[in-house]
C-alpha cells in the first residue's frame, strides 16, 4: 500500500516509518521541515495548518497517519485553533485524494469527558478525521514509555534532577502507560486490519498505576532513592508547570498541557485494541527498562 506519515520527523513518525517499510509498504513523509529521517522515504514539505503541500502529499495514498500536534509555542494563534485547522485541511485533502483510511493517535479521555483544553483538542481532531473517511481509526493512548517520548523524558528528568520529589495532588491519579514497541505495532497493524475500521479505540499497557507509582518505578530502574513528598492541596498552576519545565529542560507549553491532563484518571475503558490487532503487550517494567537502555545507548543519564 501507499502510506503517508505526517510528522515523520517527530517521535512516533520516525519510529513508525521503518516498521511500515518492513511490511513492504511504500512510505511517504510529510513535515514542515525538509527531508526525512529514513533514507528510503521520500518526503513532502508543507504545513497542514495552512494546507500547503497536502494535495501533493496525499496523491495516490491509501492510508494516511495523522501524527501532528501543535503544543509548541507559535505566533499563529492558540494551539487548539491550529490543531483544528490542520485536521480540517487534512480531512478535505484526504477526501479529495480518495484516501481510504486515516489513522490518528490521540489521547485517553477521563470517564467524565475531556478535563483540559489539551484533551478537548485531541477529541475535536479525532472527530474531524473519523468523519473524513468511513474506515478511519483513532487510537487513544496515555503516556508512551520510550527513550524519545517527551512525557517519559519529563518524568525521568524530574527523578534525575530532584533529590526530593514534591509531587502535587495528581500523583494519586491513575493511567495505563504503554510500551513504545507496542504502540508502534498497534499503529502499524491498524493500517490493514478490517477489525478496527471506523473505530475509536483506547490503548494502554497491561498495568494500571498512579503517576506517583510510575515515578517510583522509574526511580527504581534508575537505581535511585528519591523521597517523595505528596501535597494534597497543591494542584497544577502556571508557576508549578513553569518550574517543572525548567527542571526538565522542556518547553512550558508542552509541560503545562501535560500537567493539566493529569487532573483525573486516564484509564482504558475497553482494551480490545490489542486483541483485535493481535499485539501481545509488554509489562511496565519491561517498557521502562527498554526505554532507559535505549536512552543510555546514545545519551548518558547523570543519575546512573
Amino acid at each position: 500500500m501507499n502510506v503517508l506519515i505526517t510528522g515523520i520527523t517527530g517521535y512516533v513518525g520516525s519510529r513508525l516509518a521503518p516498521r511500515l517499510l518492513r511490511d513492504g509498504h511504500a512510505v511517504r513523509g510529510f513535515s514542515r521541515g525538509p527531508g526525512s529521517l529514513e533514507r528510503d522515504v521520500p518526503a513532502v514539505q508543507g504545513d497542514a495548518v495552512s494546507g500547503a503541500g497536502l494535495e501533493r502529499a496525499l496523491a495516490d495514498i491509501d492510508v494516511a497517519y495523522f501524527l501532528i500536534h501543535s503544543m509548541e509555542p507559535s505566533a499563529n494563534g492558540a494551539f487548539n485553533a491550529r490543531e483544528r485547522a490542520a485536521a480540517e485541511n487534512f480531512a478535505r485533502a484526504a477526501k479529495a485524494a480518495g484516501t481510504q483510511r486515516i489513522i490518528y493517535l490521540g489521547g485517553l479521555m477521563p470517564a467524565s469527558g475531556p478535563a483540559s483544553a489539551h484533551l478537548q483538542s485531541r477529541l475535536d481532531v479525532e472527530r474531524i478525521l473519523l468523519d473524513a473517511t468511513p474506515c478511519s481509526v483513532a487510537l487513544r493512548a496515555s503516556i508512551v514509555i520510550g527513550a524519545r517520548s517527551r512525557a517519559f523524558r519529563f518524568l525521568v528528568r524530574l527523578v534525575e534532577r530532584l533529590p526530593v520529589l514534591a509531587v502535587p495532588a495528581w500523583r494519586t491519579h491513575r493511567t495505563s502507560p504503554i510500551d513504545e514497541r507496542d504502540m508502534i505495532e498497534l499503529l502499524a497493524r491498524a493500517a490493514t486490519s478490517e477489525h478496527v475500521c471506523g473505530q475509536s479505540l483506547d490503548v494502554g499497557g497491561p498495568e494500571i498505576v498512579s503517576y506517583g507509582e510510575l515515578i517510583d518505578r522509574i526511580a527504581d530502574h534508575m537505581l535511585l532513592h528519591r523521597p517523595t513528598i505528596g501535597f494534597k492541596r497543591l494542584t497544577v498552576t502556571p508557576i508549578a508547570s513553569r518550574v517543572a519545565a525548567v527542571i526538565a529542560g522542556e518547553e512550558h507549553e508542552l509541560i503545562g498541557a501535560l500537567m493539566e491532563s493529569l487532573g483525573e484518571d486516564l484509564l482504558v475503558s475497553d482494551n480490545r485494541a490489542a486483541e483485535l490487532l493481535g499485539v501481545r503487550l509488554h509489562s511496565l517494567d519491561s517498557a521502562i527498562a527498554h526505554a532507559l537502555r535505549e536512552w543510555e545507548a546514545t545519551e548518558p543519564l547523570a543519575a546512573r
